[in-house]
């Protein structure tokens, strides 16, 4: 008797079926040699970046720990915006990217196929497209996917370019993932939390928004504005240090002015703010002149949060009280 779709794994299924299974999954055009091939855009330089995702520290489908914080269509979602997030960041426009699945003999296809399938709505949506990739067996779930991406030179985005007097920007609402993290970590502390609110919160940990939008409007104004920049997935004061070391700057960030979640304690409010991570928001730099519009452009939650100074630190302040923004309490890689 044969084992059933519902039923299968990939120890059953083996790669090459896995394979053709993907197949649908991918831009047709692009599958079925050693590598893809394309023409790059006319006078644009290329943005590449690569990104590894892990069950069990990126996610949590339940298979590495006994913890469930997101389906596996959520998985590919979400793998699919923080790549494209990078793009973004970049000042770019995505072209496409390959996709690198290790994963244990036992786990079931249907869980890849559903993973496939929150990788490609996420990049239909964003319209770009999944050229290929390779799979191989592991013993934990992981992603490795690297986009590609194109912008007029003029166009791209650093973060070495940030000047004093430049107003600082982040384009929405920051702590909501972390705190739809939480409510799905701690269900008994999310069922006090407002039904909308929650369910707002949990889809901005499970379906992040890239801010491809923003970039499609920097590119409609002529001249290029000068912005620096970088996206907020390591946490909003991180950008903001990160952008500031790069630029040999300083700044002044205002508490008061940086959008803060509603129910939460003010000063918890503020610290997933700061420190939450994963929000995939775009943090920018930019002149005085230009600011005021692209915030209005950017939609609910978008705010100027304070200035670039010369002097090199990085300064929160908080009514008449400034003090250092620190770098301690943002996630790290290898950290003990």
């Amino acid at each position: 008797m044969g084992t059933s779709d519902s039923e299968m794994t990939l120890g059953d299924c083996g790669e090459h079926q896995l394979i053709e299974r993907l197949r649908a999954y991918c831009l047709a055009t692009m599958i079925g040699d050693d590598a893809a091939v394309f023409a790059p855009p006319q006078d644009q330089q290329m943005v590449f970046s690569t990104d590894v995702l892990v069950d069990g520290v990126h996610f949590s489908l339940g298979m590495a720990s006994p913890v469930v914080t997101m389906t596996p269509f959520d998985v590919g979602w979400r793998a699919a915006a923080a790549n494209l997030s990078d793009i973004a960041a970049m000042g770019a426009t995505p072209i496409g990217m390959t996709v690198g699945m290790a994963a244990p003999s036992h786990c079931p296809v249907a869980v890849i196929e559903d993973i496939y399938q929150g990788l490609a709505a996420c990049c239909h949506t964003y319209g770009t497209a999944i050229f290929g990739g390779d799979t191989c067996r592991s013993g934990v779930l992981s992603l490795s996917i690297s986009i590609l991406g194109a912008a007029p030179p003029e166009r791209l985005i650093y973060r070495h370019t940030a000047r004093p007097g430049d107003l600082i920007l982040a384009t929405g609402l920051h702590g909501a993932a972390r705190a739809g993290l939480e409510c799905l970590l701690q269900p008994e502390w999310a069922a006090t939390v407002p039904t909308e609110l929650r369910q707002l919160w949990v889809h901005a940990h499970q379906h992040p928004q890239p801010r491809l939008d923003v970039v499609q409007w920097l590119w409609q104004q002529s001249p290029a504005p000068r912005v620096s920049g970088m996206d907020s997935s390591d946490g909003l004061a991180d950008a903001v240090l990160q952008i500031c070391a790069a630029s040999g700057v300083g700044a002044i960030l205002s508490a008061e002015a940086i959008p803060k979640l509603p129910y939460l304690d003010p000063e918890q409010a503020l610290a997933w703010a700061l420190y939450g991570g994963e929000d995939f928001e775009l943090v920018l730099c930019l002149p005085p002149a230009i600011a005021p519009d692209l915030c209005a452009m950017a939609g609910n939650h978008a705010a100027i949060l304070g200035e670039i100074t010369a002097p090199p630190e990085v300064l929160l302040q908080q009514g008449k009280t400034l003090r250092p923004l620190q770098h301690q309490q943002t996630f790290q890689h290898f950290s003990r």
